[in-house]
């Protein structure tokens, strides 16, 4: 907002989806005391100060790329995206921001994000800000163990996988290795075998029935705070949800019932929600105290964002945050919490 007021010339917002999109409206009509205009969640028009998703601002940058002399990326990691990329590409604007959590990119896209933008000029991390900015918090990783059951189906499919890419002499160095296993696995059985069986084992270990009743401890420990529970798969989401009777919020979701759970959230008439990825990123999610993350990927960037879902420092500026990592012992699932970390 200070950017935009001190640039004083007209500002472009572009942002990933209408959660944002509708967050972004709100905050820059409060701030100025101009009309806001809007691209994107059915609506066009456009204002001195104008908000877009990144789509509606590729679509119109022929029509629309010589008016405005500040462009603002929010979640700027996205500019990296081939399409998206046209999208500072069209627009004529001199003065350019971008604002991100997570600016690094796995596949290295975050170098052309600088090219189209500048530099990184300033950069913070959460513990720079908590306790002023943000709250205070704690990660506690909880290990919890394998049934026999599960373990021996664990151990099976595991067993497969690694059977395969040893004889194969596939090290996984990086993500080009991964596309390899499925590239042969168009054409070789044991390749294809091998995939499903790696995806057996990261069901068994991510969808633990330990980690259902060591989140039924943490739901019964923090009772009348706002908990967020993180998961990687919608069938995990579902379980949860019916076993806690927690409210559910998937892609599956339609955008009202969404809206709904979230409002209802805020207001406090629900203290917890569970959901699977659709809240990482992108989505103006109300102030929570505890985040409970059951199962995810090993990346950096998934991880800040669902730190990021408590960090709010609330009313009184007294907020300390808890996040829980669920990790099952003895698997694969320990090194993918390691790298994420």
């Amino acid at each position: 907002m200070a950017a935009i007021a001190a640039a004083g010339t007209p500002a472009l917002v572009v942002v990933p989806t209408v959660d944002l999109l509708e967050q972004w409206n709100r905050e820059l009509s409060s701030t100025f005391d101009v009309p806001v205009g809007r691209l994107g969640g059915g609506e066009q028009t456009v204002e001195a100060v104008t908000v877009s998703t990144y789509d509606s601002a590729y679509l119109r940058a022929d029509e629309l790329g010589d008016r405005f002399g500040l462009l603002v990326f929010d979640e700027v990691h996205h500019l990296g995206g081939e399409g998206y990329r046209d999208v500072a590409r069209l627009f004529a604007a001199p003065a350019r921001l971008g604002l991100t959590a997570t600016f690094e990119r796995p596949d290295g896209a975050h170098e052309a994000v600088a090219d189209l933008v500048g530099p990184v000029v300033y950069a913070l991390d959460a513990d720079d800000l908590a306790g002023e900015h943000l709250a205070d918090y704690e990660v506690r990783r909880v290990e919890v163990e394998l049934t026999d059951a599960e373990r021996e189906r664990y151990e099976a499919a595991q067993g497969t996988f690694v059977d395969y890419v040893r004889d194969a002499g596939i090290t996984f160095r990086s993500g080009s290795d991964y596309q390899e296993l499925v590239k042969r696995s168009g054409n070789d059985p044991r390749a294809r075998e091998a995939l499903l069986a790696k995806q057996r084992a990261r069901e068994v270990m991510m969808n633990a029935d330990a980690k259902l009743d060591e989140l039924a401890r943490i739901l019964d420990r923090h009772r009348g705070e706002r908990v967020i529970v993180f998961t990687a798969h919608t069938a995990l989401v579902y379980r949860i949800s019916e076993r806690f009777l927690i409210p559910a919020i998937t892609a599956e979701t339609g955008v009202e019932e969404r809206r709904e759970t979230l409002d209802r959230f805020r207001a406090g008439t629900y203290s917890r929600v569970v959901a699977a990825n659709v809240l990482d990123e992108g989505v103006d999610v109300p102030e929570a105290s505890v985040g409970v993350i059951l199962s995810g990927s090993g990346s950096e960037r998934e991880f800040t964002q669902r730190l990021g879902r408590v960090l709010r420092p609330g009313a009184d500026g007294t907020k300390t945050a808890t996040l829980y990592e669920l990790v099952t012992s003895e698997t694969a699932e320990e090194r993918v919490a390691q790298r994420r970390r």
